[in-house]
């Protein structure tokens, strides 16, 4: 097939016609048929055209793209906002400390698991508590727990992709997080385009959703699905101990405070259409799971008791 190129020379008014050599699908037309006398070239360089495009399919007969199927987060909320996780492609979680990070990884993992997948937590600094990951309802017989816990973040970043290479390769999983949020940023931000370009072409056309969870956005335009959090307010139940400490007596000091709960904003950054959002911002409210809070406060009692006998 030959590609012909057009231009007109802006001072002696003529069209050339330039024929650059490739590979041949259709019957080349002659010098004659191109540069006839008493036939215009441009009529002639119109039927090469048409023969050519005759074998190029138009772009409203083109296969539709399949779309890419959402998981739930586990919070009904987030899920409202940006229609859950996808499969097959790389999703941020960013904000600073105290602004529901884990807990939306925690739910993740949780909906993950109850699902009958296998999931993975690449934890680059060792903060996972398994208590805590069984209280938010990991079924922990289903998550690999890989702990890069090393005493300089370099290393344990280190660790991290290298981990995160070889689980993206073997495959098999439901859910891949990365928890980088108690990393540096200056850390975390050494991390090159490039590999989160690889990340995100292996988990590509595969069922597993791959989850960052840090302080700031650093996988760029990778990342398919972007989420800002941010704290509203902390919730406590002070009046609550300091009723308990004056019925009962006890020796609960009055200041204590226990938490109870946080209200956390979600924004949505980057979507799958990779359009600007306007204002896709949601409010949405975490309980702690304190087990046993009674029997802590006796226990408490006991032993200052105990301590205070000792010294008499």
């Amino acid at each position: 097939m030959s590609s012909a190129v057009v231009s007109t020379s802006a001072a002696q008014g003529r069209p050339f016609v330039f024929i650059e050599e490739v590979a041949d699908v259709c019957s080349r037309p002659s010098e004659a048929e191109l540069c006839t006398e008493g036939r215009p070239p441009q009529r002639a360089l119109s039927t090469f055209t048409d023969t050519r495009l005759a074998g190029i399919t138009p772009a409203s007969r083109l296969a539709v793209r399949p779309a890419v199927e959402m998981v739930s987060s586990g919070i009904a909320a987030m899920d409202a906002l940006t229609g859950g996780l996808p499969r097959g492609c790389l999703t941020e979680i960013c904000g600073p400390a105290s602004s529901g990070r884990t807990t939306l990884l925690l739910a993740a993992l949780a909906a993950a698991t109850q699902r009958g997948e296998c999931c993975v937590l690449v934890d680059a600094s060792d903060a996972l508590d398994p208590r805590s990951a069984a209280d938010a309802g990991i079924e922990l017989d289903r998550l690999l727990w890989v702990r890069c816990g090393e005493n300089s973040p370099e290393k344990s970043l280190e660790q991290l992709l290298r981990a995160t290479d070889l689980l993206l390769e073997s495959g098999g999983f439901g859910l891949i997080a990365l928890d980088l949020g108690d990393l540096p940023p200056q850390a975390a931000c050494r991390i090159p385009l490039t590999t989160w370009f690889r990340f995100r072409r292996a988990v590509e056309h595969t069922p597993t959703v791959l989850l960052a969870v840090e302080r700031q956005s650093i996988a760029g335009s990778c990342s398919s699905l972007l989420i800002k959090l941010g704290l509203i307010k902390l919730t406590s139940s002070e009046n609550r101990i300091r009723e308990q400490s004056l019925d009962s007596q006890s020796l609960v000091p009055t200041h204590a405070q226990l938490l109870t709960g946080l209200e956390i904003t979600a924004e949505l950054v980057r979507s799958l259409d990779r359009k600007p959002v306007r204002s896709a911002e949601i409010t949405f409210a975490s309980k702690t799971a304190w087990g046993g809070i009674k029997n802590r406060f006796q226990s408490f009692r006991v032993s200052r008791f105990q301590k205070t006998t000792a010294q008499l």
